[in-house]
């Protein structure tokens, strides 16, 4: 598939790239994370959130909301679902890597999404991309054949577990944890998620 370079006009309508904001704090931290041959996230890293740029992260980008600060790293080359919160998600990279975004506004009304619909967009190593709330989004992807590593910024709680109690509203069967709405491909067997990925299980490769 092509991919684009996060200068790239089309990245317009999925995020922005944020400057101004001195993370080299952060980014010394997450050297310091595992970096496994899967995929490994860890929603809220307390050391990652004592560096001073988080505060900064905190008021600039959330507004002064409580944030939480983990992390997403490892290897993976493939799609395999895409989620979306209510808020903004700030990634922090370490590493180059490649986002793969759709919008939400493509969902259908079943709740499928098609994978064509898909952009990749190739982040170089010390960029922080602002990830709009209406961008789906799931786990990086290496780039130049090399493991992943990224900060994720959220509002406080999200990605955690939640107990699922209700139904009100058809969207609610996406809704996998707190602030997290999830569509996952059949190949990935994400067990009690929503599969509803029509197309390719897009890769990178």
């Amino acid at each position: 598939m092509e991919i684009l370079q996060v200068s790239h006009p089309n990245f317009k309508a999925y995020g922005r790239v944020i400057t101004g904001i001195d993370v080299s704090d952060l980014l010394d931290v997450l050297r310091e994370t595992p970096k496994p041959e899967d995929v490994v996230y860890v929603a809220s890293d307390a050391k990652l959130e004592a560096c001073e740029s988080a505060k900064k992260i905190a008021y600039s980008l959330y507004g002064g909301m409580p944030i939480q600060i983990g992390y997403c790293n490892g290897s993976n080359v493939l799609l395999n679902a895409v989620e979306y919160h209510r808020d903004s998600e700030v990634n922090v990279a370490l590493t180059d890597m490649i986002l793969l975004l759709g919008k939400e506004q493509d969902i259908e009304e079943d709740k499928s999404y098609d994978t064509e619909k898909i952009e990749a967009f190739f982040i170089p190593a010390g960029t922080i991309v602002e990830v709009y709330a209406t961008t789906l989004h799931y786990a990086p992807c290496n780039a130049n054949g090399e493991k992943f590593s990224t900060a994720v910024v959220l509002p406080k709680g999200t990605n955690t577990e939640i107990e699922k109690t209700q139904e009100n509203v058809k969207e609610d069967q996406l809704l996998f944890a707190r602030n997290k709405w999830l569509i996952v491909h059949e190949d990935a067997k994400i067990e009690g998620a929503f599969v509803g990925l029509k197309g390719e299980n897009l890769s990178v490769e």
